[in-house]
């Protein structure tokens, strides 16, 4: 009788165990829980940590995450709108708005990344085929569109100023928002959206290597064409400048030997006018310097009689 009691006694504690941890849960600060009856949702979810209660046996507890979840999207091959061939790996930071929707929709996180996969691959492919190489991957460390990209012309040898006018955060945000309204529908909110790492694809890399080193080169021959020319232009003035400055020093140079030789002549007839023999010796002077100009030790002169010079070679004045 005894041991029927004891018996009697564990299965009743069984029993209440079974019933009391079948009414309470608890609900951590990282998680939310949606209740279901039968697989259906009933009530509202359940946000607030602590300890909460439920029909027991009936209702069951599902556990959705509270914190802010990664999407790591596969590296995929697209093509840009210039045709060229990039890998762009994308990544995500997204949350459980409404558990409700949620869990109606998707039911568990694997799903939901299956949905990410969709929808976020999707919008950056089509972000991607609508623009331009240099807009996927250009953007200054502040992430502003940069307007300064420089492209050299086939036609000539000057360099032109490519402007972007999207740039990559645009084209980021644009995916953002774009899939941030789809996955509402979902009870997911999508917090961040960026494109981590953009390359070429593997068996076009070298051609395109080799065409980015040809334009570079072509653009060092427009700036080396362009100097050359400034260095010409420069050494063009300058050499007119020096040939001006030198007619100046020329003219000036003349201009104070012409006014100095009227000084001298000026003097020379105060000093030696007036009287017929002091104009016969500035005559005499005058010839004898003549002289001193005109004639060395090699030079032979054929001269007249009726030369002036040779007046004193002859000894006699007319």
């Amino acid at each position: 009788m005894k041991r029927a009691m004891g018996f009697m006694i564990a299965a009743l504690v069984i029993v209440v165990l079974m019933f009391v941890t079948g009414t309470v849960y608890t609900v951590r600060e990282d998680t939310q829980v949606v209740l279901t009856q039968f697989g259906k949702p009933v009530g509202e979810p359940v946000t607030e940590a602590g300890l909460h209660f439920k029909i027991p046996f009936v209702v069951k507890v599902n556990e959705l995450e509270k914190r802010v979840l990664a999407w790591d999207g596969l590296s995929s091959q697209i093509t840009t709108r210039d045709k060229t061939y990039i890998q762009v790996d994308t990544f995500a930071r997204w949350e459980i708005a409404d558990p409700l929707v949620y869990f109606k929709k998707l039911k568990d996180e694997r799903s939901a990344l299956s949905r990410l996969d969709d929808i976020l691959g999707s919008e950056t492919r089509n972000a991607v085929a609508n623009n331009n190489f240099i807009e996927i991957v250009r953007s200054t460390k502040d992430r502003e569109p940069e307007t300064n990209e420089i492209s050299g012309k086939a036609d000539s040898n000057e360099v032109a100023f490519k402007p972007i006018s999207i740039g990559r955060r645009a084209i980021e945000e644009k995916v953002f928002q774009t899939a941030k309204s789809k996955l509402k529908d979902l009870g997911i909110n999508l917090l961040d959206l960026r494109f981590k790492r953009i390359n070429y694809n593997s068996q076009v890399a070298p051609d395109i290597y080799q065409r980015m080193i040809s334009e570079r080169q072509q653009i060092a021959e427009g700036f080396r064409s362009e100097g050359a020319g400034e260095a010409a232009r420069i050494l063009g003035t300058m050499e007119r400048e020096v040939k001006k400055i030198e007619s100046e020093s020329y003219r000036q140079v003349q201009s104070i030997l012409g006014e100095a030789d009227a000084e001298s002549t000026r003097i020379y007839a105060e000093a030696y006018g007036g009287t017929p023999e002091r104009e016969s010796f500035y005559e005499f002077v005058k010839t004898l310097e003549a002289y001193d100009e005109i004639l060395d030790e090699n030079t032979t002169v054929i001269l007249s009689t009726e030369s002036e010079l040779f007046k004193l070679l002859n000894g006699k004045e007319k």
